[in-house]
């Protein structure tokens, strides 16, 4: 029986995943196939190119992370951007060069461990699956979040952000026979004081409170599919997706609440209910 992993995107959420990766690992619970959108992307090839690898590497450079490793500021684009002569606030060459240092394979198909990445055309608004090709380029294009970043070429055509129509690419790891699909989701914050601070960190969070709606969608559509195991993902949650100061924390937290879930009898059905939308009271 297949087994794949699915990780979505989310930013700096992403080192959510991380934990729930070591917890996985820990039970011997590991993939035959990743498919990956966005963050997940980065956190699938890392994995695809390391399957027997100790995960704290990979926590590692997540602790050394900060914005402008991702997102750098330059305001002279930013006019240029809201002025129509740029289609992206911020450079991709940080971006570009941060998975570039840390592949260990060129292209998708020479991954140890097969690895599937998703983005968007931008031109028919279509969501497509990377698993060939060029590894930089596919998984610099499945993270281009739209406005952020201009849209990546691939054989002439823009693509952004997988997220924005696939987040969670559940539907991908079906469609190349996965019987068993273990979801990591990064999720969202659900329990800030206030609205995010500039322009970056509201879009980001508006973005991924529309895309953890698909997820709902689609773990009702398929947990009766396949055996569908959707790890919690962490709640409350205070931290924005544009905030990389607190990677240590949400790895560490993730992993106990992982740890946890795989110690307890864990429903494979009406997974939806304990996803859905909400926030915490700030006292």
């Amino acid at each position: 029986m297949p087994v794949a992993f699915v990780l979505s995107g989310g930013a700096s959420l992403g080192a959510v995943e991380v934990g729930m990766l070591a917890a996985l690992r820990e039970r011997d619970i590991d993939p035959d196939l990743v498919v990956g959108t966005s963050v997940g992307a980065l956190n699938g090839a890392w994995l695809a190119g390391h399957p027997e690898g100790p995960i704290d590497d990979l926590a590692t450079i997540w602790r050394s992370l900060r914005r402008a490793d991702v997102f750098p500021a330059d305001p002279l684009r930013g006019l240029l951007a809201f002025a129509g002569r740029r289609r992206g606030l911020v450079r991709t060459g940080a971006l570009r060069k941060l998975i570039a240092r840390h592949l260990t394979f060129e292209r998708l198909e020479d991954a140890p461990l097969p690895l599937h990445v998703v983005g968007v055309d931008v031109l028919t608004g279509r969501d497509v699956l990377w698993s060939r090709g060029s590894a930089v380029d596919a998984i610099l294009a499945s993270a281009a979040i739209p406005a952020v970043f201009a849209p990546v070429e691939i054989d002439g055509v823009p693509y952004m952000d997988g997220g924005v129509v696939n987040n969670t690419p559940i539907s991908h790891a079906v469609a190349l026979g996965a019987d068993v699909v273990w979801v990591l989701c990064a999720g969202y914050a659900c329990a800030l004081g206030e609205p995010p601070r500039g322009a970056l960190a509201m879009g980001l969070h508006a973005l991924s409170l529309l895309l953890h709606q698909q997820l709902l969608d689609d773990v009702e559509r398929y947990e009766r599919e396949v055996e569908l195991h959707v790890l919690p993902p962490l709640c409350p949650q205070p931290v924005s997706p544009a905030d990389f100061h607190h990677s240590t924390e949400l790895i560490a937290r993730a992993y106990d609440a992982t740890h946890d879930w795989l110690t307890r009898d864990h429903r494979r059905v009406g997974q939806a209910e304990f996803l859905g939308l909400h926030r915490h009271d700030q006292t």
